[in-house]
């Protein structure tokens, strides 16, 4: 994909260097804009990571190389004019050296709640709190977490055949809440299950 780019991309027109626009590949929020060149490109290739070619310092930077917040490429794309790139990734951490999460000081985060929830169980997951809920499922294993679904499921359908609607939507909201976590348990995403719905649309 990105050997591609690099060969039909307008380089005599913009001097040598493309800027890119990067995309949180989730939130949707735009995170950033640098400019890559072709060995830039090239290393992006080789690790996944975008990586950037540096105005000031001349030099390639691949993103997070000092902070640790690394941006990792779901998908790379030209424009019409083939002289900009929209490049959609998964950020590690803040985006911009300032400490926020994109350099226009805005939130990164989903307007869905279902993926702003996804991110607190990611969070949870991964810096798992002592008294976190979250953090305790994760620490008893798939299993448990595969149980707590279940479990869930059931009560849901028990509510359903009652008419206390307060009460149905609450055993749906627990039986998502637990299938989120089911999938960051399993290393999969809300993003994911949408890719396999997308297949099946006809």
């Amino acid at each position: 994909m990105i050997d591609k780019l690099i060969k039909e991309l307008d380089w005599e027109k913009t001097n040598g260097l493309i800027p890119c626009i990067v995309q949180d590949n989730i939130t949707n929020s735009v995170l950033m804009m640098a400019f890559v060149s072709k060995e830039s490109l090239a290393e992006t290739a080789n690790s996944n990571l975008l990586t950037f070619y540096s105005r000031s310092r001349q030099k390639l930077w691949t993103k997070g190389e000092d902070s640790k917040n690394t941006l990792e490429v779901v998908d790379i794309k030209m424009d019409c004019d083939k002289d900009t790139l929209l490049a959609r990734v998964k950020p590690k951490g803040p985006v911009c050296h300032k400490g926020t999460d994109t350099c226009w000081a805005e939130t990164n985060e989903s307007i869905s709640q279902f993926y702003r929830l996804e991110q607190t169980i990611n969070s949870r997951k991964n810096d798992p709190l002592e008294s976190s809920y979250t953090s305790s499922l994760f620490a008893k294993g798939i299993n448990k977490v595969a149980q707590k679904v279940g479990e869930e499921a059931i009560e849901m359908v028990i509510e359903a055949k009652d008419e206390n609607d307060e009460l149905f939507l609450n055993e749906a909201a627990d039986l998502m809440y637990h299938y989120i976590v089911l999938l960051a348990a399993k290393g999969f995403t809300l993003n994911d299950i949408e890719k396999v719905l997308k297949k099946r649309e006809k």
